[in-house]
């Protein structure tokens, strides 16, 4: 299994979040590409950690749909499944409408100048073909929502379904650079500074719905 030459820690004493982070990241940025199999001594090795953690992630990713265990046999970074894609997208979407509904009356002119600078950094970076600092700044943009919503257990809940989504972007950015997310966010903040609640949260469902080229070409 080749691991990734940096080292994703500073330091020796990880907590179980941490380690789980690390083994996703790597696996949404295609570092662990699909069907991948991971041994949890190179895992250790690369985080400096005992096999504990390594297994509580691996359980972990296994549930989120990022890795798949056979019992008795290996664990393995999962194959694309384009109809897990798509739910997860599904899900993306109402999770996300459901925080701007509940974070549209909450948001200050500041979370505003932070979203739309967010997207700024969004349409530079997919021109610049940066998909680090695209998927970062759409991060940001979304995060303004889910900070307001008030709601923890809305970000818990897109963890796993988002890490499959960013992964897709990854593996076939390609097809991502055309993204009409920029222009989807302006619309967003429009909404949101008219006060037309429901036309804010439609757009955030549709923005997250959206499918891109590859998907529908699968």
């Amino acid at each position: 299994m080749p691991i990734p030459a940096t080292s994703a820690v500073r330091s020796r004493t990880l907590l179980r979040d941490d380690v789980y982070r690390a083994i996703r990241d790597a696996i949404v940025r295609g570092q662990l590409a699909p069907g991948e199999q991971l041994r949890d001594t190179e895992l250790g090795a690369w985080l400096q950690v005992s096999r504990t953690p390594i297994r509580e992630a691996l359980q972990r990713l296994a549930q989120a749909g990022l890795v798949v265990a056979e019992p008795g046999r290996m664990t393995r970074v999962a194959e694309e499944d384009p109809e897990a894609i798509v739910h997860a997208r599904q899900i993306a979407a109402e999770l996300h409408a459901l925080a701007m509904r509940l974070a549209v009356e909450s948001l200050t002119p500041a979370d505003l100048a932070t979203m739309e600078a967010a997207n700024e950094r969004l349409s530079a970076a997919l021109q610049d073909s940066d998909i680090d600092a695209a998927i970062s700044a759409d991060d940001d943009f979304h995060e303004v929502a889910l900070m307001r919503s008030g709601n923890p257990l809305i970000r818990d809940h897109l963890e796993g379904v988002t890490a499959t989504l960013r992964r897709a972007e990854y593996l076939h950015f390609d097809s991502v650079r055309g993204s009409t997310s920029p222009q989807q966010h302006v619309d967003i903040l429009e909404a949101v500074r008219a006060g037309e609640l429901e036309r804010a949260v439609a757009l955030v469902r549709e923005n997250w719905s959206a499918l891109t080229g590859w998907e529908e070409r699968k």
